[in-house]
């Protein structure tokens, strides 16, 4: 009998202790980039005619201010800047948010390091400054379609 053999008890064990290691910041940089992947998939022809996803757009008729990124994303992975910048200012500028999270991430895991928790880089005054600008567009965006100023998306 070998006694050198990890028992399953320790198998398991060990394999809680990586998943456990894994940060938030890991976890919205796969998720985002999962995301870019899709919008590369989706064709770009057909993205206006699909569904409502947003509700409250679906209860209001007038766009949050999220409404529009999948299909900036879509467009922007397809290479049509003003189309991708016309459906949503921010879809861009979160495509690099994703891009440098992932490089963040990674490079981390190279130096064999821990990458920082999501919630220690959201602290940052750019990243609540971005959270702030991205509110207002919202609600700028939101009144002007209220008062037909700017077509429903």
């Amino acid at each position: 009998m070998l006694t050198d053999a990890p028992s399953p008890e320790s198998h398991r064990a060990g394999l809680r202790g990586r998943l456990a290691a894994v940060t938030s910041t890991e976890v919205v940089a796969a998720l985002g980039l999962g995301g870019v992947a899709i919008a590369a998939l989706l064709p770009a022809g057909g993205i206006e005619d699909g569904p409502v996803l947003c509700p409250f757009r679906a209860l209001t008729g007038l766009p949050c201010p999220g409404c529009g990124l999948t299909r900036s994303w879509v467009y922007l992975m397809h290479g049509d800047l003003g189309s991708s910048l016309a459906s949503n200012w921010f879809g861009p500028l979160l495509i690099a948010v994703v891009f440098v999270l992932a490089v963040v991430a990674g490079r981390a895991r190279l130096a064999r390091k821990r990458p920082a928790e999501l919630d220690k880089l959201v602290r940052k005054p750019i990243v609540l400054g971005l959270v702030a600008i991205f509110i207002a567009y919202g609600a700028v965006r939101l009144v002007l379609t209220a008062a037909g100023v700017i077509p429903a998306i």
